[in-house]
C-alpha cells in the first residue's frame, strides 16, 4: 500500500504567493512612504535621515511622546471604525468628521442641561448624547441612500460642512461662554463630565472605547449571522432579500454605527483635550481616519496598529516644528504623501492584497 507524500512548494511560488499577499504591498508603502520623507526633507534643505530619526523619536523616543502618540490615535482609531464598518457593505463614507463635530455637539448639549448633576449621572448622559448626535449624522445618508437613492459619499461630505458650522455657530452664539472674553466656546465641563485619563497622562477612555470596538467589530462581521448578511447583501442585495436579509436596513445600521463610534470620538477630544467645546475641535481626524480604513484594508484589527502609526506621524509634527524649524503643516503634507503611496501602490497589487 503505497502512501502519498505531497510534493513541497516551489521557493518561487512561495515567493510569488508571498508578492501578492497584504504583508508585501504593505511593505512596499512603507518603503516608498520613507524614501518619500526623507525626500522632502532633502527638498527643505535638511539633513533627512536625522529629520527622520527625529520624526520617529518625536512619536515613540519616550514616554511622554508614546502617550501623546496614544491621544492622536484615539480619534483616528474611532473615525477609521466609522469609515470601516460602512465599507463592509460596499459603501463610501467621508462623513466622519461630521459625525465627530455633532457628536461633540450633542454631548457637551447634555451636559450643559445637567450641568449641576452628580457625575453618575452627568457621565452617562454625556456619552450617550455624543453616541446619538453621532449616530443620527450617520443614519441621515443611509436614509438618503435607501430612500432617494443619494450618493452616501457626496451625502457624507456635505454633512461634514453643515457638522463643523453647527459647532461653529453655537459656540459663536446661544452656548458661547459669558466669561471667555470673546473667544467663542462654552463653559469648561465639570470633573463629572471628564473621561478617565490613564497613567498621569492625557491618555484617556477613548482609546479604550475605540479598542474594544474594533476587536467587538471584527466578531459580529466575521462570526455572526449579521456578519454574513453584510456579505451577502454587498456581493448581492437581491440574494440576500431573497433569505430575509434587508440591504436597506443594513445601510442604516452600519452608517448609524459608523457615526455612534464618531460620536464618541468628538465627545473625547471635547472632554479631555479641550475641557469645553470650542472651534477647531478636531484636525482633520475624519479624513485621517478614512485613509487608515483604506491603509488597513477595512480590516478592524488592522486599524488598531495603523492608527498608532498614524497617531505617531501627527504627534511627530510637534517635534518637527520644534526642534527642526518646520511648519507644523508638514504632517499634513505627509499625510497626503502617505496617501497618494497607498492608492498608488494599491492599484498596483492584486485588490485581495490590500482588502
Amino acid at each position: 500500500m503505497s502512501s502519498y507524500v505531497a510534493a513541497p512548494v516551489a521557493p518561487t511560488r512561495q515567493l510569488t504567493r508571498w508578492l501578492r499577499s497584504p504583508w508585501a504591498a504593505v511593505l512596499v508603502m512603507t518603503v516608498t512612504f520613507v524614501l518619500a520623507s526623507m525626500g522632502f526633507f532633502a527638498i527643505n534643505g535638511r539633513d533627512a535621515f536625522s529629520l527622520f530619526v527625529e520624526m520617529v523619536l518625536g512619536a515613540f523616543g519616550d514616554t511622554y511622546s508614546f502617550s501623546e502618540t496614544l491621544v492622536k490615535t484615539a480619534p483616528i482609531l474611532l473615525t477609521a471604525l466609522a469609515v470601516a464598518l460602512p465599507a463592509r457593505l460596499g459603501l463610501i463614507s467621508v462623513g466622519a468628521e461630521g459625525q465627530l463635530y455633532l457628536g461633540a455637539l450633542f454631548g457637551p448639549g447634555a451636559v450643559l442641561l445637567a450641568i449641576d448633576q452628580p457625575g453618575w449621572i452627568l457621565m452617562p448622559l454625556m456619552l450617550a448624547g455624543a453616541m446619538l448626535g453621532g449616530a443620527i449624522w450617520g443614519a441621515v445618508p443611509g436614509l438618503l441612500k435607501t430612500r432617494l437613492g443619494v450618493n452616501e459619499t457626496i451625502a457624507t461630505l456635505l454633512l461634514n460642512y453643515v457638522g463643523i458650522l453647527l459647532v461653529s455657530f453655537v459656540v459663536h452664539g446661544p452656548w458661547k461662554n459669558p466669561n471667555s472674553l470673546g473667544w467663542p466656546a462654552t463653559v469648561e465641563f465639570p470633573s463629572g463630565a471628564i473621561l478617565p485619563q490613564f497613567f498621569d497622562t492625557r491618555v484617556h477612555m477613548g482609546l479604550v472605547f475605540g479598542v474594544i470596538a474594533a476587536i467587538v467589530l471584527h466578531i459580529l462581521v466575521t462570526r455572526s449571522r449579521w456578519g454574513l448578511g453584510l456579505q451577502v447583501s454587498r456581493s448581492n442585495p437581491r440574494v440576500g432579500a431573497t433569505a430575509g436579509i434587508s440591504w436597506e436596513r443594513n445601510v442604516i445600521i452600519v452608517m448609524a454605527v459608523g457615526g455612534l463610534l464618531a460620536g464618541l470620538a468628538g465627545i473625547a477630544e471635547a472632554s479631555v483635550i479641550q475641557n469645553r467645546l470650542q472651534d477647531g475641535l478636531a484636525v482633520g481626524y475624519g479624513m485621517t481616519g478614512f485613509l487608515v480604513a483604506w491603509l488597513a484594508g477595512q480590516h478592524f484589527l488592522r486599524i488598531i496598529p495603523l492608527s498608532v502609526l498614524m497617531g505617531g506621524l501627527m504627534a511627530s509634527a510637534d517635534s518637527l516644528q520644534l526642534y527642526a524649524q518646520l511648519p507644523k503643516a508638514s504632517a499634513d503634507i505627509l499625510q497626503a504623501v502617505l496617501f497618494i503611496i497607498v492608492l498608488g501602490v494599491g492599484s498596483l497589487w492584486p485588490r485581495k492584497a490590500v482588502t
